[in-house]
């Protein structure tokens, strides 16, 4: 299963022809302090770049959740990572997940959907589930690819993010991800 293959069956829900890189899998993973949550929501793990450096980071007594809405990248996480809890089911499920797993709120929230790929409605959607899952100090990240950032769903998107979290902030840009990206680290 290739990722450019689910890319031209899939362009809107997967973003990107090409997976992120290791790079940014280290970015987006090293700013929480992963070892010290106890709960983790990765949504959109796609083919699991993220996910790896995840497992590599968190706690034994962590709480690990993914929701990928694909069902092929679902079985290609399932295949690489058989320990991690993976579910085919949207973003929007999140409080669902958690409730499984006996929790009624998450302390961490990483992201690689395609938020510049959304309409207005959907971005609110998922934000608004995202922010009600996370507990108050909770903290999101999520990966923009600068190329979305400007057009008006990125550009709104970030508008949301700035009205709805206490904190935003921006990484570095990463350009030799490609396409090049960089992370929003919001804090509720």
């Amino acid at each position: 299963m290739s990722f450019f293959i689910q890319f031209l069956k899939h362009p809107v829900l997967t973003g990107s022809a090409v997976p992120s890189s290791k790079e940014l899998a280290e970015l987006i993973t090293d700013i929480p302090s992963l070892h010290k949550k106890n709960c983790i929501v990765e949504l959109g793990p796609g083919s699991g770049i993220f996910t790896g450096e995840i497992l590599k980071k968190l706690s034994t007594e962590s709480c690990f959740i993914c929701l990928e809405i694909n069902p092929a990248f679902v079985s290609k996480i399932e295949d690489n990572y058989p320990d991690v809890n993976i579910y085919h089911a949207s973003a929007k499920d999140i409080k669902k997940y958690l409730l499984k797993h006996n929790k009624m709120s998450t302390d961490c929230i990483i992201s690689a959907l395609p938020w510049a790929g959304f309409n207005h409605h959907l971005q609110t959607e998922i934000l608004d589930e995202i922010y009600d899952a996370l507990e108050v100090g909770g903290e999101f990240l999520t990966i923009a690819l600068l190329q979305g950032t400007f057009f008006p769903p990125g550009i709104k998107f970030k508008q949301m993010l700035k009205e709805k979290f206490r904190t935003v902030e921006k990484s570095k840009i990463l350009w030799r991800n490609f396409p090049p990206a960089f992370i929003y680290h919001c804090i509720k």
